[in-house]
């Protein structure tokens, strides 16, 4: 397996905020999901996650790491336990994202990854903060829209936010307008590309993206 660089919470803060979008992969065609992948960082979008309730997961993302080779920031997602987390690591995954707080971020943070750590609740956001999250990853993001984030960021100014969930490329821009540090996108952005679907839209979905928060990159 390719070894991943080690890449420590103020790295991948710093690539949050400058490239705007993290591309979340969640495929049941494990192939397909190299695939996208590959398109998507061809693309210019140079930071995803591969969610470990697709096919294979721990195989795709060791894939992706050996075809993208230990720079490239790649992390797991949907790490709900501690085991996840370990095994995250064994597959080459650089950093981790859950869909809520519980002991898959405890145990990402002791083996050293940065934690992109779920939470909706005002409740929630500050504990994933002490527990030592990156950033705090507001999901459902959605059904609450834009001006949920933008109440949260009055409370929690110092805290980052990363709104997941629905997310399109229409919306993009308020999100960050709203104060979130970079949005996370699944099915908005990877279609059905990763279970086999057509790459070619999948690369023009990526550029309206890129368009989308142009204006916030650095």
């Amino acid at each position: 397996m390719t070894e991943p660089t080690r890449l420590d919470g103020t790295e991948l803060l710093a690539a949050l905020r400058a490239r705007r979008i993290l591309g979340i992969i969640r495929g049941r065609d494990p192939d397909a999901s190299v695939r996208a992948a590959v398109a998507l960082a061809e693309e210019g979008v140079d930071l995803l996650e591969v969610s470990l309730t697709g096919a294979d997961a721990l195989a795709v993302i060791t894939r992706i790491r050996a075809e993208l080779g230990p720079d490239f920031r790649l992390g797991a997602g949907t790490v709900l336990h501690a085991e996840d987390a370990d095994a995250a690591v064994g597959a080459g995954a650089s950093f981790a994202v859950t869909p809520a707080m519980g002991e898959g971020v405890t145990r990402a943070i002791e083996r050293g990854m940065p934690v992109l750590a779920g939470a909706l609740t005002p409740t929630e956001l500050w504990q994933a903060h002490l527990l030592g999250a990156t950033a705090v990853k507001i999901f459902p993001a959605a059904q609450y829209g834009p001006g949920y984030l933008r109440a949260l960021r009055d409370p929690f100014p110092d805290v980052p936010l990363i709104p997941v969930g629905g997310v399109d490329a229409e919306h993009a821009e308020e999100y960050l307008a709203a104060g979130a540090v970079a949005i996370g996108v699944a099915s908005p952005l990877a279609g059905d590309a990763p279970h086999g679907g057509d790459l070619a839209a999948l690369r023009e979905r990526a550029r309206r993206f890129r368009d989308a928060v142009a204006t916030w990159t650095t």
